[in-house]
Protein backbone atom coordinates (compact mmCIF):
# COMPACT_ATOMS: atom_id res chain seq x y z
CA UNK A 1 0.00 0.00 0.00
CA UNK A 2 1.71 3.50 -1.25
CA UNK A 3 0.37 6.67 0.32
CA UNK A 4 0.78 8.23 -3.17
CA UNK A 5 -1.74 5.83 -4.15
CA UNK A 6 -4.43 6.57 -1.38
CA UNK A 7 -4.08 10.26 -1.97
CA UNK A 8 -4.56 10.45 -5.80
CA UNK A 9 -7.29 8.19 -5.11
CA UNK A 10 -9.39 10.13 -2.91
CA UNK A 11 -8.64 13.33 -4.84
CA UNK A 12 -10.66 12.13 -7.90
CA UNK A 13 -13.60 11.42 -5.67
CA UNK A 14 -13.40 7.29 -4.63
CA UNK A 15 -13.96 6.19 -1.23
CA UNK A 16 -11.34 4.97 0.80
CA UNK A 17 -11.15 1.44 2.16
CA UNK A 18 -11.14 0.76 6.04
CA UNK A 19 -7.53 -0.68 6.05
CA UNK A 20 -6.83 2.55 4.31
CA UNK A 21 -7.87 4.97 6.48
CA UNK A 22 -5.51 2.85 9.01
CA UNK A 23 -2.55 2.91 6.79
CA UNK A 24 -2.95 6.21 6.86
CA UNK A 25 -3.45 7.13 10.62
CA UNK A 26 -1.22 4.37 11.48
CA UNK A 27 1.80 5.54 9.43
CA UNK A 28 1.42 9.29 10.35
CA UNK A 29 1.24 8.61 14.06
CA UNK A 30 4.19 6.69 13.90
CA UNK A 31 6.32 9.02 12.04
CA UNK A 32 6.09 7.13 8.69
CA UNK A 33 4.20 9.20 6.80
CA UNK A 34 5.63 12.75 6.14
CA UNK A 35 3.70 15.89 6.88
CA UNK A 36 3.56 16.81 3.26
CA UNK A 37 1.98 13.88 2.15
CA UNK A 38 -1.14 14.39 5.32
CA UNK A 39 -1.59 17.79 3.86
CA UNK A 40 -2.42 16.68 0.45
CA UNK A 41 -4.85 14.16 1.80
CA UNK A 42 -6.39 16.31 3.90
CA UNK A 43 -7.18 18.78 1.44
CA UNK A 44 -8.30 16.03 -1.34
CA UNK A 45 -10.99 15.01 1.95
CA UNK A 46 -11.40 18.72 2.20
CA UNK A 47 -12.74 18.70 -1.83
CA UNK A 48 -14.38 15.59 -2.24
CA UNK A 49 -15.53 14.65 1.28
CA UNK A 50 -15.90 11.77 3.05
CA UNK A 51 -18.69 9.30 3.27
CA UNK A 52 -20.55 8.57 6.52
CA UNK A 53 -19.11 4.86 6.39
CA UNK A 54 -15.11 6.40 5.90
CA UNK A 55 -15.45 9.72 8.56
CA UNK A 56 -16.29 6.30 11.14
CA UNK A 57 -13.54 4.34 10.24
CA UNK A 58 -11.18 7.58 10.40
CA UNK A 59 -12.72 8.15 13.77
CA UNK A 60 -12.40 4.63 14.79
CA UNK A 61 -8.23 4.54 13.56
CA UNK A 62 -7.94 7.62 15.50
CA UNK A 63 -9.03 6.73 18.35
CA UNK A 64 -7.51 3.41 18.29
CA UNK A 65 -4.37 5.07 18.00
CA UNK A 66 -3.52 5.84 21.74
CA UNK A 67 -4.88 4.89 24.62
CA UNK A 68 -8.31 3.00 25.03
CA UNK A 69 -10.15 3.76 28.44
CA UNK A 70 -10.99 0.47 29.99
CA UNK A 71 -14.45 1.39 32.19
CA UNK A 72 -16.21 -2.08 32.32
CA UNK A 73 -14.97 -2.45 36.08
CA UNK A 74 -17.51 0.36 36.64
CA UNK A 75 -21.22 -0.85 37.19
CA UNK A 76 -24.21 0.11 34.94
CA UNK A 77 -23.94 2.05 31.15
CA UNK A 78 -21.65 5.06 31.53
CA UNK A 79 -23.05 8.16 29.71
CA UNK A 80 -20.68 11.17 28.21
CA UNK A 81 -21.19 14.68 27.39
CA UNK A 82 -19.62 16.93 25.10
CA UNK A 83 -20.10 20.79 24.09
CA UNK A 84 -18.78 22.09 20.77
CA UNK A 85 -17.97 25.03 23.03
CA UNK A 86 -19.51 28.47 24.07
CA UNK A 87 -19.15 31.67 26.55
CA UNK A 88 -20.61 30.87 29.65
CA UNK A 89 -20.67 27.34 29.36
CA UNK A 90 -20.23 25.58 32.88
CA UNK A 91 -22.99 22.65 32.05
CA UNK A 92 -20.26 20.36 32.59
CA UNK A 93 -20.37 21.59 36.30
CA UNK A 94 -24.10 20.81 36.78
CA UNK A 95 -24.96 18.26 34.37
CA UNK A 96 -22.58 16.03 36.08
CA UNK A 97 -23.73 15.87 39.39
CA UNK A 98 -27.05 15.76 38.57
CA UNK A 99 -26.92 12.55 36.46
CA UNK A 100 -24.63 11.10 38.89
CA UNK A 101 -27.25 11.77 41.74
CA UNK A 102 -29.18 9.67 39.46
CA UNK A 103 -27.30 6.31 39.89
CA UNK A 104 -25.82 6.78 36.09
CA UNK A 105 -22.06 6.64 36.94
CA UNK A 106 -20.19 9.34 34.54
CA UNK A 107 -16.33 9.09 34.08
CA UNK A 108 -15.45 12.25 32.21
CA UNK A 109 -12.28 13.45 30.71
CA UNK A 110 -12.54 16.94 29.75
CA UNK A 111 -10.44 19.71 27.93
CA UNK A 112 -9.22 23.54 29.30
CA UNK A 113 -10.16 26.49 27.25
CA UNK A 114 -8.69 27.83 24.14
CA UNK A 115 -9.56 31.26 22.75
CA UNK A 116 -12.67 32.81 23.81
CA UNK A 117 -14.27 29.33 25.27
CA UNK A 118 -13.52 28.27 28.47
CA UNK A 119 -12.32 24.97 29.64
CA UNK A 120 -14.07 22.91 32.26
CA UNK A 121 -10.62 21.99 33.75
CA UNK A 122 -9.62 25.61 34.18
CA UNK A 123 -12.76 25.99 36.27
CA UNK A 124 -12.95 23.22 38.39
CA UNK A 125 -9.39 24.44 39.55
CA UNK A 126 -10.89 27.52 40.53
CA UNK A 127 -11.78 25.46 43.65
CA UNK A 128 -9.02 25.88 45.91
CA UNK A 129 -7.03 22.44 45.92
CA UNK A 130 -8.97 20.94 43.01
CA UNK A 131 -6.67 18.16 41.15
CA UNK A 132 -7.84 17.30 37.96
CA UNK A 133 -4.62 14.87 37.12
CA UNK A 134 -4.91 11.82 38.23
CA UNK A 135 -3.82 8.02 37.75
CA UNK A 136 -6.17 6.12 35.80
CA UNK A 137 -6.67 3.46 39.31
CA UNK A 138 -7.56 6.44 41.21
CA UNK A 139 -10.00 7.82 38.53
CA UNK A 140 -12.11 4.57 38.21
CA UNK A 141 -12.48 4.51 42.05
CA UNK A 142 -13.84 7.79 42.12
CA UNK A 143 -16.35 7.12 40.03
CA UNK A 144 -17.25 3.61 41.52
CA UNK A 145 -17.17 5.15 45.08
CA UNK A 146 -18.85 8.75 44.12
CA UNK A 147 -20.83 7.94 40.84
CA UNK A 148 -18.62 11.05 39.32
CA UNK A 149 -15.14 12.06 38.27
CA UNK A 150 -13.97 14.66 35.51
CA UNK A 151 -10.25 15.03 35.10
CA UNK A 152 -8.48 16.39 32.25
CA UNK A 153 -7.78 14.55 29.35
CA UNK A 154 -4.42 12.08 28.84
CA UNK A 155 -2.14 13.08 26.36
CA UNK A 156 -2.32 9.97 24.61
CA UNK A 157 -6.02 9.42 24.22
CA UNK A 158 -6.47 9.76 20.29
CA UNK A 159 -3.13 11.40 19.52
CA UNK A 160 -3.25 10.85 16.10
CA UNK A 161 -6.37 13.59 16.37
CA UNK A 162 -4.05 16.20 18.31
CA UNK A 163 -1.34 15.47 15.03
CA UNK A 164 -3.74 16.28 12.42
CA UNK A 165 -5.56 19.18 14.03
CA UNK A 166 -1.86 20.64 14.00
CA UNK A 167 -1.49 19.84 10.42
CA UNK A 168 -5.31 21.46 9.97
CA UNK A 169 -4.55 24.52 11.41
CA UNK A 170 -1.73 25.53 8.82
CA UNK A 171 -2.96 24.35 5.83
CA UNK A 172 -6.15 25.87 5.65
CA UNK A 173 -8.37 22.27 6.15
CA UNK A 174 -9.93 22.78 9.85
CA UNK A 175 -13.38 23.31 8.58
CA UNK A 176 -14.73 20.38 6.88
CA UNK A 177 -17.55 18.40 8.62
CA UNK A 178 -15.82 15.33 8.57
CA UNK A 179 -12.61 16.02 10.16
CA UNK A 180 -14.56 18.13 12.11
CA UNK A 181 -16.68 15.54 13.15
CA UNK A 182 -14.15 12.64 13.79
CA UNK A 183 -11.61 15.11 15.60
CA UNK A 184 -14.82 15.23 18.51
CA UNK A 185 -15.80 11.69 18.41
CA UNK A 186 -12.39 10.11 18.32
CA UNK A 187 -11.76 11.18 21.81
CA UNK A 188 -15.16 10.63 23.14
CA UNK A 189 -15.06 6.92 21.58
CA UNK A 190 -11.32 6.77 23.18
CA UNK A 191 -12.40 7.79 26.59
CA UNK A 192 -14.51 4.45 26.80
CA UNK A 193 -18.35 5.19 27.83
CA UNK A 194 -21.09 3.21 26.65
CA UNK A 195 -23.11 6.43 25.49
CA UNK A 196 -22.74 10.47 23.97
CA UNK A 197 -24.81 13.28 24.79
CA UNK A 198 -23.33 15.91 21.97
CA UNK A 199 -24.33 19.81 22.70
CA UNK A 200 -23.57 21.17 19.53
CA UNK A 201 -24.41 24.89 20.03
CA UNK A 202 -25.02 27.15 17.06
CA UNK A 203 -24.87 31.28 17.11
CA UNK A 204 -22.09 33.95 17.26
CA UNK A 205 -20.14 32.23 19.85
CA UNK A 206 -20.04 29.17 18.66
CA UNK A 207 -17.58 27.42 16.09
CA UNK A 208 -20.85 26.49 13.87
CA UNK A 209 -22.66 29.56 12.76
CA UNK A 210 -25.94 28.65 11.11
CA UNK A 211 -28.12 26.25 12.67
CA UNK A 212 -27.68 24.03 9.26
CA UNK A 213 -24.61 24.13 9.56
CA UNK A 214 -25.03 23.00 13.53
CA UNK A 215 -27.23 20.48 12.35
CA UNK A 216 -25.17 18.95 9.76
CA UNK A 217 -22.46 18.28 12.40
CA UNK A 218 -24.29 16.63 14.60
CA UNK A 219 -25.83 14.28 11.99
CA UNK A 220 -22.57 13.37 11.21
CA UNK A 221 -21.42 12.74 14.95
CA UNK A 222 -24.59 10.76 15.92
CA UNK A 223 -24.02 8.49 12.56
CA UNK A 224 -20.21 8.19 13.74
CA UNK A 225 -21.42 7.24 17.34
CA UNK A 226 -23.99 4.59 15.70
CA UNK A 227 -21.66 3.04 13.39
CA UNK A 228 -18.79 2.25 15.76
CA UNK A 229 -21.64 0.60 18.69
CA UNK A 230 -22.55 3.79 20.95
CA UNK A 231 -25.92 5.33 21.77
CA UNK A 232 -24.92 9.14 20.75
CA UNK A 233 -27.70 11.64 20.35
CA UNK A 234 -27.16 15.65 19.75
CA UNK A 235 -28.97 18.78 20.64
CA UNK A 236 -28.85 21.85 19.14
CA UNK A 237 -28.37 24.62 21.72
CA UNK A 238 -28.29 28.31 21.19
CA UNK A 239 -25.51 30.19 21.60
CA UNK A 240 -26.66 33.52 20.36
CA UNK A 241 -26.35 34.73 24.06
CA UNK A 242 -24.00 34.14 27.18
CA UNK A 243 -25.34 30.95 28.86
CA UNK A 244 -26.39 32.11 32.83
CA UNK A 245 -24.89 35.43 33.70
CA UNK A 246 -21.63 34.63 34.58
CA UNK A 247 -18.23 34.49 32.15
CA UNK A 248 -14.98 33.17 33.78
CA UNK A 249 -13.84 30.46 35.60
CA UNK A 250 -14.50 31.08 39.47
CA UNK A 251 -17.88 33.06 38.86
CA UNK A 252 -19.16 30.19 36.44
CA UNK A 253 -18.47 27.92 39.41
CA UNK A 254 -20.10 30.27 41.50
CA UNK A 255 -23.36 30.29 39.20
CA UNK A 256 -23.25 26.58 38.91
CA UNK A 257 -22.89 25.57 42.32
CA UNK A 258 -26.01 28.15 43.02
CA UNK A 259 -27.66 26.35 39.55
CA UNK A 260 -27.13 23.04 41.81
CA UNK A 261 -28.84 24.60 44.57
CA UNK A 262 -31.83 25.46 42.67
CA UNK A 263 -32.08 29.06 42.34
CA UNK A 264 -29.62 29.45 39.29
CA UNK A 265 -30.54 31.51 35.99
CA UNK A 266 -33.38 29.96 33.79
CA UNK A 267 -31.73 29.71 30.47
CA UNK A 268 -28.85 27.58 32.65
CA UNK A 269 -30.93 25.23 34.59
CA UNK A 270 -32.85 24.39 31.58
CA UNK A 271 -30.20 23.58 28.84
CA UNK A 272 -28.72 21.78 32.19
CA UNK A 273 -32.04 19.93 32.90
CA UNK A 274 -32.38 18.83 28.90
CA UNK A 275 -28.92 17.65 28.55
CA UNK A 276 -29.03 15.55 31.91
CA UNK A 277 -32.62 14.07 30.83
CA UNK A 278 -30.98 12.75 27.47
CA UNK A 279 -28.01 11.08 29.27
CA UNK A 280 -30.35 9.33 31.86
CA UNK A 281 -32.60 8.41 28.76
CA UNK A 282 -29.11 6.72 26.91
CA UNK A 283 -28.85 4.84 30.27
CA UNK A 284 -32.16 3.70 30.31
CA UNK A 285 -33.61 5.17 33.23
CA UNK A 286 -36.88 6.13 31.64
CA UNK A 287 -38.56 8.14 29.10
CA UNK A 288 -37.39 11.76 27.78
CA UNK A 289 -40.27 13.30 29.93
CA UNK A 290 -39.57 10.90 33.02
CA UNK A 291 -35.59 11.36 32.95
CA UNK A 292 -36.37 15.38 32.92
CA UNK A 293 -38.53 15.14 36.40
CA UNK A 294 -36.04 13.09 37.91
CA UNK A 295 -32.79 15.47 36.68
CA UNK A 296 -35.02 18.71 38.35
CA UNK A 297 -35.60 16.51 41.35
CA UNK A 298 -31.35 16.35 41.76
CA UNK A 299 -31.48 20.22 42.10
CA UNK A 300 -34.88 20.61 44.65
CA UNK A 301 -33.90 17.93 46.60
CA UNK A 302 -29.75 19.01 46.99
CA UNK A 303 -28.70 15.63 45.58
CA UNK A 304 -26.70 17.03 42.69
CA UNK A 305 -24.94 19.80 45.03
CA UNK A 306 -24.21 16.65 47.41
CA UNK A 307 -22.77 14.84 44.57
CA UNK A 308 -20.29 17.86 43.44
CA UNK A 309 -19.50 18.35 47.15
CA UNK A 310 -17.84 14.57 47.30
CA UNK A 311 -16.49 14.76 43.93
CA UNK A 312 -14.65 17.87 45.03
CA UNK A 313 -13.85 16.64 48.37
CA UNK A 314 -12.31 13.12 46.29
CA UNK A 315 -10.19 15.39 44.30
CA UNK A 316 -8.63 16.83 46.95
CA UNK A 317 -10.80 20.21 46.48
CA UNK A 318 -12.10 22.81 49.51
CA UNK A 319 -15.63 22.05 49.97
CA UNK A 320 -16.10 24.99 52.11
CA UNK A 321 -16.26 27.61 49.03
CA UNK A 322 -18.92 25.54 47.52
CA UNK A 323 -21.45 26.18 50.73
CA UNK A 324 -19.98 30.03 50.95
CA UNK A 325 -18.67 30.86 47.16
CA UNK A 326 -18.71 34.33 48.72
CA UNK A 327 -15.67 32.98 50.15
CA UNK A 328 -13.89 32.94 46.60
CA UNK A 329 -11.01 34.53 45.99
CA UNK A 330 -11.93 38.36 44.73
CA UNK A 331 -10.48 40.04 41.63
CA UNK A 332 -8.95 43.11 42.97
CA UNK A 333 -10.41 45.52 40.19
CA UNK A 334 -14.25 45.58 39.67
CA UNK A 335 -15.76 47.83 37.17
CA UNK A 336 -19.17 48.29 36.33
CA UNK A 337 -20.49 49.22 32.55
CA UNK A 338 -23.45 51.09 32.03
CA UNK A 339 -25.37 51.22 28.94
CA UNK A 340 -25.10 53.84 26.64
CA UNK A 341 -28.77 54.64 25.90
CA UNK A 342 -32.48 52.96 27.14
CA UNK A 343 -34.63 50.65 25.33
CA UNK A 344 -33.78 47.01 25.23
CA UNK A 345 -30.78 44.55 24.09
CA UNK A 346 -31.63 43.22 21.18
CA UNK A 347 -28.50 41.49 20.35
CA UNK A 348 -25.31 40.43 21.31
CA UNK A 349 -21.93 39.71 19.65
CA UNK A 350 -21.58 36.17 21.98
CA UNK A 351 -17.69 36.08 20.85
CA UNK A 352 -17.00 39.04 21.67
CA UNK A 353 -17.95 38.07 25.15
CA UNK A 354 -15.12 35.42 25.10
CA UNK A 355 -12.62 37.63 23.56
CA UNK A 356 -13.56 40.71 26.44
CA UNK A 357 -12.80 37.69 28.90
CA UNK A 358 -9.52 36.81 27.30
CA UNK A 359 -8.26 40.35 27.59
CA UNK A 360 -9.43 40.47 31.33
CA UNK A 361 -6.94 37.02 31.97
CA UNK A 362 -10.28 34.55 31.84
CA UNK A 363 -9.06 33.00 28.92
CA UNK A 364 -5.69 32.28 26.92
CA UNK A 365 -5.18 32.68 23.57
CA UNK A 366 -1.94 29.78 23.15
CA UNK A 367 -1.86 26.67 25.03
CA UNK A 368 0.29 26.72 28.30
CA UNK A 369 -0.88 30.88 28.95
CA UNK A 370 -1.60 31.29 32.71
CA UNK A 371 -4.98 32.35 33.06
CA UNK A 372 -6.63 34.64 36.36
CA UNK A 373 -9.19 32.11 37.76
CA UNK A 374 -10.66 35.61 39.41
CA UNK A 375 -11.31 37.47 36.36
CA UNK A 376 -14.29 37.16 34.32
CA UNK A 377 -17.94 39.39 33.77
CA UNK A 378 -21.21 39.11 35.14
CA UNK A 379 -23.74 40.28 33.15
CA UNK A 380 -26.43 42.35 34.70
CA UNK A 381 -28.75 42.60 31.60
CA UNK A 382 -29.03 39.98 28.65
CA UNK A 383 -31.12 39.98 25.35
CA UNK A 384 -34.88 41.15 25.85
CA UNK A 385 -34.13 42.69 28.94
CA UNK A 386 -35.18 46.68 28.98
CA UNK A 387 -32.48 48.51 30.19
CA UNK A 388 -32.43 52.41 31.42
CA UNK A 389 -29.70 54.99 30.03
CA UNK A 390 -26.45 54.56 32.46
CA UNK A 391 -28.06 51.39 34.22
CA UNK A 392 -25.79 48.74 35.12
CA UNK A 393 -25.52 46.24 32.28
CA UNK A 394 -22.67 44.54 32.96
CA UNK A 395 -19.08 43.92 36.26
CA UNK A 396 -15.77 43.27 34.82
CA UNK A 397 -13.19 41.25 37.09
CA UNK A 398 -9.47 41.54 36.44
CA UNK A 399 -6.14 42.24 38.14
CA UNK A 400 -5.17 43.96 34.58
CA UNK A 401 -5.54 47.80 34.79
CA UNK A 402 -4.98 47.92 31.17
CA UNK A 403 -7.54 45.70 30.09
CA UNK A 404 -10.42 47.52 31.83
CA UNK A 405 -10.86 50.27 29.25
CA UNK A 406 -10.48 47.77 25.83
CA UNK A 407 -12.37 45.56 27.41
CA UNK A 408 -15.24 47.46 28.09
CA UNK A 409 -15.16 48.84 24.03
CA UNK A 410 -15.09 45.11 23.19
CA UNK A 411 -18.63 44.64 25.40
CA UNK A 412 -20.32 47.59 24.04
CA UNK A 413 -19.80 47.50 20.89
CA UNK A 414 -20.82 44.03 21.27
CA UNK A 415 -24.36 44.83 22.82
CA UNK A 416 -26.98 46.45 20.59
CA UNK A 417 -29.74 48.68 22.17
CA UNK A 418 -32.86 49.40 20.31
CA UNK A 419 -36.89 50.90 20.34
CA UNK A 420 -38.68 47.41 20.32
CA UNK A 421 -38.34 43.93 22.64
CA UNK A 422 -37.15 41.61 20.40
CA UNK A 423 -38.67 37.85 19.85
CA UNK A 424 -37.36 35.38 22.59
CA UNK A 425 -35.29 33.10 20.58
CA UNK A 426 -35.50 29.23 22.39
CA UNK A 427 -33.00 27.66 23.80
CA UNK A 428 -32.65 24.61 22.16
CA UNK A 429 -33.48 24.26 18.50
CA UNK A 430 -33.10 20.75 17.43
CA UNK A 431 -32.67 16.90 19.11
CA UNK A 432 -30.77 14.65 16.26
CA UNK A 433 -30.87 10.31 17.08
Amino acid sequence: MRMYDIIMKKRNGGALSQEEIGFVISGYTQGEIPDYQIAAWLMAIYFQKMNDQETAWLTEAMARSGELVDLSEIPGIKVDKHSTGGVGDKTTLIVVPMVAACGVPVAKMSGRGLGHTGGTIDKLEAIPGFTTTLEKTRFLQIVKEQGLCVIGQSGNIAPADKLLYALRDVTATVDDLSLIASSIMSKKIAAGADAIVLDVKTGSGAFMKTREDALRLAKVMVAIGEKVGRKTVALITNMDIPLGHAIGNALEVIEAVETLKGHGPEDLTEVCVELSANMLFLAGKGSLEACRGMARQTLDSGAAFAKLKAMTIAQGGDPSVLDDPSTFEKAPIQHQICAPAGGYITAMKTDQFGIAAVVLGAGRETKGAAIDHRAGIMLRKKIGEQVAAGEVIAELYTAIEAAVFPAEKILLDAISIGPEKPEQQPLIYDRVE
